[in-house]
């Protein structure tokens, strides 16, 4: 958790279990107004995203967990472009069009897989701060995506096309899973249920699809949609031909580290966006960059969702947060390291900390934080991995560092 929601989260009651779309929407949508506002207490700081990876039940990892690193590469079969042996954080695929559906580059890497964000022309994306004008709209009872759909008739949508490393996705362990071939390639999809709790009923609005895209690695998209007919499964299986290899790109982030308390080790990244699924709900935030780290590493395979999707999450682990100073709930101190405890919440939420550290004209804040991490980390370790960090000229993409070289000390 970090800058934009983490005062809610923190200072009220724990989400229910189970919400639609737009009630996810409308939490993150809230705390962006409030913080806009200037309405949040300078005691916790937090994300617009967290109601939606916290509250939605995506595909958990499965049963027959291991940590076996996967192999380095995928042999395509004949005909097909060649994938790469890239390392993890390293970018393999570009941005495409299939009808409707247009598929962003990726700005989320990991040990496992890529990230990218998936736009359609019959809906609205959920992942930008609401404008001033929104965040005056009529008609306060309801939801600023309801607003919208109620202006434009489109529906809202929290669409995301995950690239598995090959050997990182098990297609037997989605489930309800049904098993389909597009394109001469072995495919699932699945309805997903709305909320943690294993007892909740799938929904229409909310599927995933996925498809062996070369021998023993997979792909998976997965959509959110207010509206259950769309888009509908063989809108998602448009997605199949489009994906291709592109040369490898090193992912970048803004910083370099300088310590990291023995035992943990880079997990994922956002560049551009903060890192996981944090930063797909936000994309479109201006955020500069982030990466989480976990003790002890994460499986490199038996994955059906991303990392930070599951009920069971992250439990020991800290995030490096670089966002622009109007993603906080503090107010700039430029070049002043501040750190705040953070109680309460219960579960994931409670304990742990952040500390702050604001660059000398106070546009850019550097965050280190464990809250909603299990809170492992004390005070006196965040502030040292935080004075650690070295972060680089945000405007200036040549002064960033790939992402395996700056997650080393």
């Amino acid at each position: 958790m970090q800058l934009r929601d983490l005062v809610d989260t923190v200072t009220g009651d724990e989400p229910p279990m189970a919400r639609t779309v737009d009630d996810i929407v409308a939490l993150g949508r809230r705390a962006e107004r409030r913080r806009r506002a200037g309405f949040a207490s300078a005691g916790a700081a937090g994300l617009v995203a967290v109601a939606v990876a916290g509250v939605l039940v995506l595909p958990a990892l499965s049963a027959e967990q291991n940590t076996t690193p996967a192999p380095a590469g995928a042999m395509s079969r004949p005909g097909q472009a060649a994938w790469s042996d890239a390392e993890p954080f390293t970018f393999t695929f570009q941005g495409y069009d299939a009808g409707p559906l247009h598929v962003q580059d990726p700005i989320v890497a990991s040990t496992a897989y890529q990230i990218a964000s998936v736009y359609s022309d019959a809906h609205e994306a959920n992942d930008r701060p609401v404008t001033e004008g929104e965040a005056t709209a009529p008609h306060p009872r309801l939801s600023i995506e309801q607003q919208k759909e109620a202006a434009d008739g489109k529906p809202s949508l929290w669409a995301y096309l995950t690239v598995y490393r090959p050997g990182a996705f098990d297609p037997a362990g989605i489930k309800g899973g049904s098993d389909v071939t597009v394109s001469g390639r072995k495919a699932v999809r699945a309805t997903l249920p709305v909320g943690l709790d294993p007892k909740n009923q799938p929904t229409a609005g909310n599927k995933l699809f996925a498809w062996e895209y070369a021998d023993n690695a997979w792909a998976a998209v997965t959509s959110i949609s207010s509206d259950p007919a769309t888009p509908s499964f063989e809108d998602l299986g448009g997605l199949v031909d489009g994906l291709k290899p592109s040369p490898p790109a090193p992912a970048l982030v803004p910083f370099t580290v300088g310590y990291v308390p023995a035992g943990y080790t880079p997990l994922q990244i956002g560049t551009h966006a903060m890192p996981g699924l944090n930063g797909i709900a936000t994309a479109r935030a201006g955020d500069y960059g982030g990466a989480t780290y976990t003790r002890p590493a994460a499986p490199a395979s038996g994955l059906t969702a991303p990392y930070d999707s599951t009920e069971d999450g992250i439990e020991d682990g800290f995030h490096i947060f670089v966002t622009p100073d109007t993603g906080s709930n503090q107010s700039p101190e430029p070049g002043v390291t501040r750190c705040y405890p953070v109680s309460g919440g219960g579960g994931r939420n409670a304990g742990g900390g952040f500390c702050n550290i604001w660059n000398a004209d106070g546009t850019v804040v550097l965050q280190v934080s464990s809250a909603g991490l299990g809170g492992h980390l004390p005070q006196a370790e965040l502030e040292k991995i935080a004075k650690g960090i070295t972060v680089a000229d945000v405007g200036n993409e040549s002064t960033w560092t790939p992402a395996a070289t700056a997650l080393r000390p």
